[in-house]
């Protein structure tokens, strides 16, 4: 759909802002960078003052300081020399330390200001789109009222703000009846509302009792965090859908072309209608130069390149677009330069003026009556249309002949897309993931292998890619089956005036793009450039072997578990040991069954709590003897199995820290006694004890279990006050329930790990080791590592 420009003045149009005081918000962004570059390079004698909030401890003035560094301004700094750009630092450009929010008095001479700061996210909390877009603009326009000044404003939108409709949308003010004081304020009041709502009882039981699901074995802060965590996220999804849905119920797309409108009427009603001038510039999907300051400069992802980059890795299968939608696309040095020839040609200037009688006079009031605001669209929908089946054409083409690697060998193929319409694309996704979400079920339920764990690193690989896809589809639903012409008259016209002698590159005709030659030698490879696509990365298996010699070390500590992890058993099995050594075989078919009996008891108490499993397990101990059980660990037999039963590979490690001068601890929930046989390995053994009453054992603990984070506790305490840098040391255990102390050092490693803990190690990179009895030495415990003896260094609790 065309729409016919009108006839214009050749040479009507001024180039030149002369030595006119801007004021730029938004100077850091994306669009801001491009519009400081232009002044500083082609406006020479204009002063800019910047709106910059101080960040993450750096100020305000280091932050412009660190931002004349990046690529947009290099060409600059290269013309003008190291002495010119301070120069500027110290004469051309003036800082105002603030955010929108809340802003100090202004300048009062002030020529022409371009309001170019927003939210970079089209999905924020309502709360944070309507502070930033509508609270930042209002914060704005009352401190140039303040000021006292008649600046022209030149106030940078979204041509989006047209909201849900079909045909041309014209360049004119927005015709709704919306408060949006109101709506600003319900967005506010929205957060405090959802606060309160995920603090209610019923709502904060879910979030434990996923806690308990997830991390139960790791401790009671472990689910406490986990909780609390969910709890924030729940809030702010709910934020989300608020500002999504409210949006539409009004009209727009989502909530940030809704603030964006609601920051447009801001300014028509504080600034325009008190008698001010007023330019509002409209650009459509803004992507990476054509020309200026050189072809492809981008600063981060913008608009359609998380579509672009997924699709060429493989991610978008299909596409919920429309084919004959518009994507509506312009290049930044396009909306730079309309930005700046809006702001040299305030309505109502005569053309004839000189170049520095731009904007009012330092100081001089408003005028009595001040012409209409008017409305530039930078857009290329309506003069030269760029389709989504040329678009996906365009794709196609690049990356079959440029494909992104998937490994060393092969490459990543790309999809052909047969656009079946948004409801079956969706209804794909949903499918994939819960075809994904059984298959994770079933993995974690299995034992924990390298095999499986290939798998679960799959699993958590297609979760990440398949949310990545239902959050696209959820982004640019609206924008991917637009039927929304943006008319472009004005700004053709502004175009149509410029002088025949003006350079080219501060021209913004749409119709000279050659989209093909743009996408498949400029943006393209900018973009993939920009992320190293090309480069072949790492295997999706996650977890890499740190297989580097230990250093030599005084200060570390290496902690290893006891079951799992040294020995191939678990405190069943030892219990097993010990009755199968000092009880009578005709015992044996009673305790054997009681054992059985009890077992599915024993396997909650697991799931639950590692500490609840410890202390009804070791209840089976009541009764026998203390010097029976010593008897029974002192004995060949016991010592014997203990010896079959100890990793190979454990024992190299542990020999390998006490050769690097390291200290060895090994950490046990189970009773200190029965790692007697293995005891003299380790400079400590911490372990639990037994209650006894007269010599004989009463079932119960005489101090909690040290498991989970009360080992991360004592690990802790016992670092401080042994000066060890946990930093630097070593970690080695088995279980989910290692988590909480696994991750206060410096070099943890998973060790034959359960399922839930290789994929916390898988998404960690951290360590993870096979140990068997199958590798490392035989059987009769030939191995390098020291022999495993029959005598100890007592029984080593510590607690």
């Amino acid at each position: 759909m065309t729409v016919p420009a009108p006839s214009s003045v050749p040479g009507s149009t001024v180039t030149s802002l002369g030595s006119a005081h801007v004021l730029l918000t938004g100077g850091t962004g994306f669009v801001g960078q491009a519009i400081l570059e232009r002044l500083l390079s082609s406006h020479p004698d204009t002063t800019v003052t910047l709106l910059i909030r101080p960040k993450a401890g750096t100020s305000a003035l280091a932050r412009l300081r660190h931002l004349l560094k990046k690529p947009v301004f290099a060409s600059w700094r290269e013309r003008v020399g190291a002495d010119e750009v301070e120069r500027a630092l110290t004469e051309r450009l003036r800082v105002v330390e603030s955010s929108l929010g809340a802003l100090p008095a202004l300048p009062s001479d002030l020529d022409v200001v371009i309001h170019s700061a927003s939210t970079v996210s089209f999905d924020p909390p309502i709360d944070q789109a309507f502070d930033t877009n509508v609270g930042g603009a209002v914060g704005l326009y009352e401190a140039l009222v303040a000021a006292g000044g008649d600046p022209h404003v030149v106030h940078v939108s979204t041509a989006y703000v047209g909201g849900i409709r079909k045909g041309v949308f014209p360049e004119a003010a927005l015709r709704h009846d919306v408060d949006w004081r109101a709506e600003h304020a319900a967005a506010r009041d929205a957060r405090a509302r959802v606060e309160a709502a995920s603090r209610q009882p019923e709502t904060l039981r879910g979030f434990l009792a996923e806690g308990r699901a997830g991390h139960g074995k790791t401790g009671p802060q472990a689910v406490a965090a986990a909780a609390e965590e969910a709890r924030v996220a729940w809030v702010a999804a709910r934020l989300v859908d608020y500002g999504r849905t409210r949006a539409e119920t009004l009209g727009w797309t989502d909530v940030y072309t809704l603030t964006k409108a609601f920051a447009e009427r801001a300014a028509e009603q504080i600034w325009a209608a008190e008698g001010h001038r007023l330019s509002v510039v409209r650009p459509a999907i803004v992507e990476s130069a054509l020309r200026h300051p050189y072809p492809g400069w981008i600063d981060g992802f913008k608009v359609a390149d998380p579509l672009i980059m997924s699709y060429a890795r493989g991610l978008l299968p299909e596409f919920p677009g429309v084919p004959d939608s518009v994507l509506d696309i312009v290049p930044v040095d396009y909306v730079v330069n309309v930005i700046l020839a809006v702001a040299a040609n305030p309505a109502g200037a005569s053309s004839a003026r000189d170049d520095d009688a731009v904007g009012a006079a330092a100081g001089a009031a408003a005028p009595a009556s001040a012409p209409e605001p008017q409305y530039f669209h930078v857009a290329s929908g309506n003069s030269n249309p760029f389709p989504i089946l040329r678009m996906f054409d365009n794709l196609k083409t690049f990356f079959t002949a440029n494909p992104l690697p998937r490994d060393e060998h092969t490459n990543i193929p790309v999809p052909t897309w047969d656009f079946p319409g948004v409801r079956k694309v969706e209804g794909a996704i949903r499918t994939a993931q819960r075809a994904n979400d059984w298959r994770e079920r079933v993995l974690v339920r299995l034992p924990s292998t390298t095999r499986t764990r290939t798998a679960l690193t799959g699993v958590q690989t297609r979760r990440a890619d398949l949310e990545s896809l239902q959050s696209l589809t959820d982004l640019y639903r609206h924008y991917v089956q637009s039927e929304i012409i943006f008319d472009d008259r004005r700004t053709r016209a502004l175009h149509d005036g410029l002088p025949e002698e003006a350079p080219a590159d501060i021209g913004f005709d749409v119709t000279d793009i050659d989209w093909e030659d743009y996408f498949q030698t400029v943006h393209f490879p900018s973009i993939t450039a920009m992320t190293r696509a090309f480069s072949v990365r790492p295997a999706a298996a996650g977890a890499v072997l740190d297989a580097r010699a230990l250093p030599r070390r005084t200060d570390v500590v290496a902690v290893f578990d006891l079951e799992g992890t040294v020995l191939d058993s678990n405190i069943v099995e030892q219990y097993l040991w010990v009755r199968s050594n000092g009880f009578r075989k005709a015992a044996w078919p009673a305790e054997v069954a009681s054992l059985l009996t009890g077992l599915p008891a024993y396997l909650r108490a697991e799931g639950r709590d590692r500490g609840e499993f410890i202390r009804a397990f070791l209840r089976r101990y009541a009764g026998m003897p203390v010097s029976r059980l010593k008897g029974v660990v002192r004995s060949a037999g016991y010592a014997e199995t203990v010896r079959r039963h100890t990793l190979p590979e454990a024992l190299a490690r542990i020999a390998e820290h006490r050769a690097a001068g390291h200290r060895t601890v090994l950490v046990t929930g189970s009773i200190g006694t029965l790692a007697t046989p293995i005891a003299h390995l380790f400079d400590e053994v911490v372990a639990s004890t037994m209650h006894e009453r007269d010599g004989v054992l009463t079932g119960y603990l005489a101090q909690p279990p040290l498991v989970d984070e009360a080992r991360a506790a004592w690990l802790a305490q016992w670092a401080l006050e042994e000066g060890i840098d946990l930093s630097g040391s070593y970690g080695y255990g088995d279980s989910h329930a290692d988590l909480a102390w696994l991750e206060m050092l410096g070099n943890p490693s998973a060790v034959n790990p359960d399922a839930n803990l290789a994929r916390e190690a898988l998404r960690r990179r951290w360590s993870i080791r096979d140990w068997s009895r199958a590798r490392g030495s035989s059987a009769s415990g030939t191995s390098t590592a020291p022999a495993v003896g029959t005598t100890s260094k007592g029984e080593g609790d510590r607690v």
